[in-house]
């Protein structure tokens, strides 16, 4: 019996989420599978891969072939590597804690790269809300001197008893200043941006 290692897809449409599976090639995707060795998430970023490496390794070690999608996933998790030290111990070129000190030297080496990865991410996610609340703030306040702009000088302008017409246009005055001045923002924005 041919066995494989491979992915099972679960999850909904346009949200997939795998298991990954020892299974007999003969049977179909989803369908009956020998030995669940863990899940595979690619929706989150980084990708979540939680699996069970040794279940992984004595699988190889008996012959199971793993498909190119599984074996990348293998290898992120170090199964591949395992085998290979196991491999190595099994000729004599490696003792035991030798092949276990290299493995651990690369799982921390691995952990390190993926948690500055997650930590950029996280440091890139909140320096866009800052840039965006700066400008969001900026464009508030220029409305703000806008408005304030237009209606003194229209406060200067109008009589005393101001009709409904005259409250009209300061309105509209308003309104085109407002808009003038949020352009000029939104202009400068990208501009501000451009040069940091």
């Amino acid at each position: 019996m041919p066995v494989k290692i491979r992915l099972q897809r679960h999850g909904k449409k346009g949200k997939p989420f795998y298991w990954i599976v020892a299974a007999d090639a003969r049977s179909k995707r989803d369908g009956k599978y020998l030995e669940k060795l863990g899940v595979y998430n690619p929706n989150t970023n980084p990708a979540t891969v939680e699996l069970n490496v040794d279940g992984a390794v004595t699988w190889l070690q008996n012959g199971a072939q793993p498909t190119d999608t599984a074996k990348t996933l293998l290898s992120y998790k170090g199964a591949m590597l395992k085998n290979h030290l196991a491999g190595g111990v099994r000729k004599g070129a490696l003792t035991e804690e030798q092949a276990e000190a290299k493995f651990t030297a690369w799982l921390e080496e691995k952990e390190a790269k993926i948690q500055a990865k997650a930590d950029g991410l996280t440091k890139d996610e909140a320096k866009a809300k800052a840039d965006a609340l700066a400008a969001e703030k900026a464009v508030n306040e220029a409305r703000i001197a806008a408005a304030v702009v237009v209606e003194e000088a229209v406060a200067e302008e109008a009589p005393a008893t101001e009709t409904e017409a005259s409250t009209e246009e300061a309105t509209e005055t308003v309104e085109d200043v407002v808009e003038e001045t949020t352009e000029a923002v939104a202009e400068e924005a990208p501009e501000a941006k451009e040069e940091e």
